[in-house]
């Protein structure tokens, strides 16, 4: 009768490996993301800002624009909101040592660029300094959720350096500042009537080939962003833009560069509404091959109005709301689920109000409190000089 001790090995051992020897793990190599990445806290999509807090955080909870997405950006009236929100782009993007592609725009169009905003001292001595025992010690992907009293504070990435900067409209972006590159792409001159030179080569079709050539050349880690401003507008592009074939074969390859690039491109594409309505197939078109549509309202301007105080003065006066902010298409994956509308704070009345040091600020609209002496006060009838009849 043979006896087996319990501390011994019945299997025989593999080939190459002892069986008293401990298997050595293998350190995992933590992949480090470029600058001005972080990845989305709702599907993990890489994403990077468009240079304005509050515009990162209704895009359907990513907290940013995700990579291989376009938003079209529409505008009412005369006014560059639009415009506003192009040069934080393109600002955030230069600091982040991103690629800029800016369409219709020449080289100089770097010196009116916003600078980074200097810091606030006092903002920071009055928060006072939380001990690291009190700090909840979770993820920063989780940190702003269900916080939306603070949407704008996860404003760093995963590293930790800043992913959304604060920039000063007084101020202009400096060499030493720029990390980045500005590649600008003309439109192949002045706009023309003449339709045997619009008919010769596409503009539109040139940006694309440019922008191919710009990705190909590049590597793998390198961020790109494309900026197209007042698409269709007649003073940046020729007539022959505007036909449907034009555009829309513009935008399927734009979506194509975007799907190939999924983790090095991003968009973003402004459009004037008042010469382009959206009741219009064309604009309909439009607005299906782009990720994400939002649409800026101005408020008109009141007759006999006092001018706005100058910057700084009155923070208040600052805060009020310069027009409506509405949200169409958010960038969400619909057939795999990706993103979504948990919040919903997008499906609230949005306004948005301009300021030289926070810039383009959303939020919801609310109509200010009547005054105790406007609802006391007596209607007092005009006084008319002689008899009544």
């Amino acid at each position: 009768m043979s006896f087996v001790k319990r501390n011994t090995v019945l299997s025989s051992p593999r080939a190459g490996l002892s069986p008293s020897a401990p298997q050595q793990q293998q350190p995992k190599q933590e992949t480090q993301l470029a600058p001005g990445l972080r990845p989305s806290p709702t599907d993990g999509r890489l994403t990077t800002s468009t240079g304005t807090a509050s515009l990162d955080q209704l895009l359907a909870g990513h907290g940013g624009l995700p990579l291989g997405t376009c938003l079209l950006v529409e505008e009412q009236g005369t006014t560059d909101f639009s415009g506003i929100l192009l040069r934080y782009y393109a600002a955030e993007g230069l600091v982040q040592g991103h690629q800029v592609h800016a369409v219709a725009f020449p080289p100089e169009w770097r010196h009116q660029l916003p600078g980074l905003a200097s810091p606030d001292k006092k903002s920071k001595s009055a928060s006072p300094a939380l001990a690291p025992e009190e700090k909840m010690k979770i993820a920063w992907r989780y940190e702003s959720l269900g916080n939306n009293a603070n949407a704008g504070a996860s404003t760093r990435g995963d590293s930790g350096a800043p992913f959304c900067h604060s920039f000063d409209l007084s101020k202009r972006l400096a060499s030493s500042e720029s990390k980045g590159t500005l590649n600008p792409i003309s439109v192949g001159g002045a706009p023309s009537l003449d339709r045997k030179s619009v008919g010769t080569a596409s503009p539109l079709k040139m940006i694309l080939k440019q922008l191919r050539a710009k990705l190909e050349s590049s590597g793998s880690n390198a961020i790109h962003r494309l900026v197209v401003p007042s698409l269709l507008s007649p003073t940046l592009y020729p007539p022959g833009c505007a036909q449907p074939s034009e555009v829309l074969q513009f935008l399927h390859g734009l979506r194509a560069l975007l799907r190939l690039y999924s983790t090095q491109l991003t968009a973003i594409i402004t459009f004037p509404t008042s010469l382009f309505p959206r009741s219009s197939g064309l604009v309909r078109w439009i607005e299906i091959l782009c990720d994400g549509v939002v649409e800026l309202i101005p408020l008109p301007a009141r007759l006999g109005a006092a001018p706005p105080p100058p910057s700084g003065s009155d923070p208040k006066a600052n805060e009020q709301p310069q027009g409506m902010f509405k949200v169409y298409t958010l960038p969400v994956y619909h057939e795999k689920g990706g993103g979504g509308a948990e919040s919903g704070q997008f499906r609230e009345n949005l306004s948005f109000s301009l300021s030289a040091s926070k810039g383009l600020v959303i939020k919801p609209y609310s109509l200010p409190p009547m005054l105790e002496d406007e609802q006391e006060k007596p209607s007092a009838a005009p006084k008319k000089d002689g008899l009544d009849f």
